[in-house]
């Protein structure tokens, strides 16, 4: 076993992940080439295709056309995307002849030739084709039985009055059945689930018959019966049941039917990936063998504990419950993301999941796939996309996606570059180094700009006004997703996923993991490990008993139910220098039902003998966590203020350390930081140029505005830098801030003069003008003002600070308004120069400047919202007539113009 001391003597970090007989600190079985740092520096300046975010590229209906599907493809390859994520969706329009307009029905040949174009095309342009293995979500369609449908556990409850011999029956229908019966004294809902008792009598004639007996009853009735779910957002002739993610069989049809049909369209060049979107399989927690599989893997029968397990509220109730939540997970494994999984390799495509959601898949069950996907910015609390990295840090998986942008700053069109930047951001946060945008809407030609969007998320297609400054958006992204897959990981604290907990939790129709960790990782508990320093994955019972716990830290969040095979890991691991903090509680609990009372008296003995250990402790509150982290290792990062806002990632390179640190408020932060990686060169490198420059050693000086994001980098060896040029604004050699000429291109206001900052809004001729208006201006400068000036830059001003909108309940977004309205493109005589987006708004005009008449155009793109305040909303009337409402659109009603043009000063100022 391979361990090394951390620089601090203060824990331990393994080198990787193999599986050792002992299950402590152990190393990854698949070595990863040393990653030179100097090699890192030079492709960050031009990082590889492969690192540019993606796309899921909607096809409403699906209604396209090769020359629009040729264009859409062109235009993302010129906005700096690599790639798209095909997914069929709900129709937008009805055919229409004379528009030439039609919808090609799902794997319809026409649709099939369409794919296979699309495909081709990408393959000739250099970009990534992905395709999701059904249209909309989950799995399903019409290709799906009843008898393959989802389904749930039903308990229907029947009054029956004194003396009655008989009581009637449920209805059975197609698909259902009766799985068992269960009687106690009682009426209503006022009976006693532990002591109800079996009936054995089959149902005759509707009737099942009884003894007689003077009291009330009541009788309890389990029926497996489908949830009648629905495939949702389905385009024309996808529309169906949700398939039995449980049933080896229904996804077998799944794969045959749909699948194999979609892989004849790409002939001998497959996907880069196939997708499955997230598991949203609602209410479904039964299959038809069920109680078969759950005697064979639990070792006991089912059936008799119905009532307990659906309403009762003992400790047995929470034994059985783990048990059957256990048992859901191993069928989901085994018979969806197993095969599916195994199809993708057979087809020669990999398996990019989602995997989390309904039904219960747990964190581990991303080993089952090659492509794990998160989804959910949420850095300070439980979020999907760190389940995602998590998985992929423990198994092995270099590159974890995410779903991003979803809902960005709600309605469509209306999210900026900046909203673009401070999610992504988070998502870098958590580790994720490949983008997929949500989303790309195409829209057929003809259709009124600015075209069609996707019922609840932002739009970054061509279409969007601001398009001008996707290259440099795409570009930064880029930089930062390829810079965040050099090396490995070197987060410092594990979270034990308390999954035994979760499953004790479940509840018929609510068989989720991934939720329940909402309510079992606090947010204070991931601000107190974020805060005091230090970054963290999750791991579960199944990852250590795989790997190990590879991280100098392991935590356990209040938990109560632990198996003793885990314990027994834990505890090898603390023996071996590991150090480990319980929160609240220690585990106390036999998480099944199978010699409960036995297991429970191991697991408090394993738990006290490994708390009274030097390595291990129990703090009893999240607020206690941060002070008993920093006397286990030491912080990564110590920040003199700001740590509640600023978050960072770190990644280990061969003789360097990696730090990408991003502040996330709309704020600035002026603090100073304090790394804990000890190397002889420091340097910053500026992800939206490429640019590095040295920094002096020791702590770092962090001067971050709102939003605003670095890259710092220790190294063993000096690397090629500028001398760091000083941030700090010098003497003003122009106020720009008046006399602009302004054009509106496709505004029937052509031009005015601008005397002051303004929104184009205040006049009545551009109020909903959305587009490019192009500001022009010449500046006349002397040869004194030029003198001595190392760095000449536009300066737009700052930004500022917003609240979050309460009449908005969907989306994130940047809760700062900047002084530009919302992206500008700016050229010096004639050179474009750069783009203005994102604080600060600041621009180095890089020496174009010259003594004597200097031309400035800047073009400002606003948002498309102002023109669609200006007209009636869409009328879906017909549409939903004909297929039913597969969408409402979100946020779309009392839309307002926004502000636009540049509305602050502008000034051209001499940096020191």
């Amino acid at each position: 076993m391979r361990l090394r001391q951390s620089q601090q003597g203060r824990g331990l970090r393994s080198i990787g992940l193999i599986v050792l007989s002992c299950g402590i600190l152990c190393v990854h079985a698949v070595a990863q080439r040393p990653v030179d740092v100097a090699s890192v520096q030079r492709s960050f300046v031009a990082p590889p295709d492969d690192a540019r975010p993606m796309m899921r590229w909607w096809w409403f209906g699906p209604g396209v056309v090769k020359p629009e599907l040729e264009r859409e493809i062109l235009a993302m390859k010129a906005g700096g995307i690599g790639g798209f994520e095909i997914q069929p969706v709900y129709p937008m329009a009805l055919d229409d002849q004379t528009k030439n307009f039609r919808n090609l029905p799902y794997l319809s040949d026409e649709f099939l030739d369409a794919v296979k174009f699309a495909s081709e095309t990408a393959n000739k342009n250099g970009m990534r084709v992905d395709m999701t293995l059904a249209s909309g979500w989950p799995y399903g369609g019409p290709h799906v039985p009843i008898d393959q449908a989802s389904e749930q556990l039903k308990a229907i409850t029947v009054e029956v009055a004194p003396g009655a011999d008989f009581v009637v029956a449920p209805a059975i229908g197609n698909g259902e059945s009766l799985v068992a019966a269960f009687i106690a004294d009682g009426a209503g809902k006022q009976f006693d689930s532990d002591k109800m008792t079996r009936l054995t009598e089959e149902v005759s004639n509707g009737r099942m018959a009884l003894a007689p007996k003077p009291e009330a009853r009541v009788v309890e009735f389990f029926v497996a019966t489908g949830t009648g779910q629905q495939v949702k957002r389905a385009a024309v002739d996808a529309d169906g049941f949700v398939l039995d993610h449980f049933s080896r069989t229904a996804v077998d049809n799944h794969l045959h039917t749909v699948a194999d049909r979609l892989m004849t369209a790409f002939g001998d060049k497959p996907p880069y990936a196939v997708f499955s979107d997230s598991l949203e399989v609602y209410n479904a927690d039964w299959t038809p063998d069920l109680l078969a599989e759950f005697q064979r893997r639990r070792g006991y029968d089912l059936a008799p504990y119905l009532p307990q397990l659906y309403s009762g509220t003992s400790t047995i109730s929470g034994a059985l419950r783990h048990d059957w939540g256990v048992t859901l997970t191993e069928l989901v494994d085994e018979r969806y993301l197993t095969p599916v999984n195994d199809w993708a390799i057979a087809h020669h495509t990999r398996f990019r999941s989602q995997t989390y959601g309904h039904p219960a898949v747990s964190l581990s069950s991303n080993n089952l796939v090659a492509l794990p996907e998160g989804e959910g910015p949420q850095w300070k609390s439980f979020s999907f996309t760190r389940w995602a990295t998590s998985a992929s840090h423990i198994y092995g998986r270099p590159v974890t996606s995410a779903e991003t942008w979803t809902w960005l700053h709600s309605p469509a069109f209306r999210a900026t570059p900046l909203d673009m930047k401070a999610e992504a951001d988070c998502f870098f946060l958590e580790g994720v180094n490949q983008l997929i945008g949500h989303g790309w809407p195409y829209t057929p030609p003809g259709v009124a700009e600015p075209g069609w969007s996707f019922y609840a998320a932002a739009v970054f297609n061509d279409h969007n006004p601001w398009w001008s400054v996707m290259p440099d958006v795409t570009k930064y992204l880029q930089r930062v997703s390829y810079l965040l897959r050099q090396g490995k990981p070197a987060n410092d604290v594990a979270v034990l996923l308390p999954n035994d907990d979760a499953y004790a939790n479940f509840k018929p129709g609510t068989v989720s993991l991934s939720d329940e960790m909402k309510k079992l990782i606090s947010p204070g508990l991931m601000q107190g490990i974020l805060s005091a320093g230090y970054n963290v994955d999750y791991i579960d019972a199944e990852a250590i008993k795989q790997v190990g716990v590879p991280y100098p830290v392991l935590i356990l969040p209040h938990v109560e139910r632990l198996s003793p095979e885990t314990l027994k890991t834990i505890a090898a691991y603390a023996e071996h220098g590991g150090k480990v903090i319980a929160v609240g509680s220690t585990p106390d609990l036999a998480p099944g039902f199978v010699h409960a009372e036995q297991v429970t008296a191991e697991v408090k003995s394993l738990s006290k003998a490994l708390f009274a250990g030097s390595h291990a402790q129990v703090v009893s509150q999240e607020d206690g966590l941060g002070a008993a982290l920093q006397q286990a290792v030491q912080p990564d990062i110590k920040l003199s203020s700001g740590s509640d806002v600023v978050g960072f990632l770190h990644r280990k390179l061969e003789g360097a350390d990696l730090y990408f640190v991003a502040n996330t408020s709309n704020h600035a932060v002026n603090a100073t930081a304090t790394f804990r990686a000890n190397r002889k060169f420091a340097s910053s490198w500026n992800p939206f140029t490429g640019v590095t420059n040295s920094l002096q050693s020791g702590p770092v000086k962090m001067e971050l505005a709102p939003y605003e994001s670095r890259v710092i980098v220790f190294s063993d060896t000096a690397l090629a830098a500028p001398e760091a040029v000083s941030i700090d604004k010098g003497r003003m050699i122009a106020d720009l801030s008046h006399g602009w000429e302004v054009r509106f291109p496709g505004s029937e206001k052509t031009q005015h003069s601008l005397d002051a900052p303004a929104s184009w809004t205040d006049d009545p001729g551009t109020r909903f003008f959305s587009g490019e208006a192009v500001y022009t201006k010449s500046v006349t400068l002397s040869a004194a003002d030029l003198a001595g000036a190392k760095r000449l830059v536009l300066d737009f001003g700052e930004g500022t600070p917003v609240s979050v909108d309460p009449k908005i309940k969907s989306g994130t977004r940047a809760l700062l308004d900047g002084p530009i309205r919302e992206a500008a493109v700016v050229s010096v005589n004639g050179k474009r120069i750069g783009s203005v987006w994102h604080p600060p708004y600041v621009l180095d005009l890089g020496g174009e400047l010259h003594a004597g008449e200097n031309h400035i155009e800047i073009r400002i793109s606003n948002t498309a919202i102002n023109e669609l305040a200006g007209r009636a909303p869409a009328d879906y009337r017909l549409l939903w007539a004909r297929y039913g409402q597969r969408f409402i659109p979100q946020d779309m009603d009392n839309l307002q113009p926004l502000p636009s043009g540049i509305l602050g000063g502008v000034h051209l100022l001499e940096m020191k």
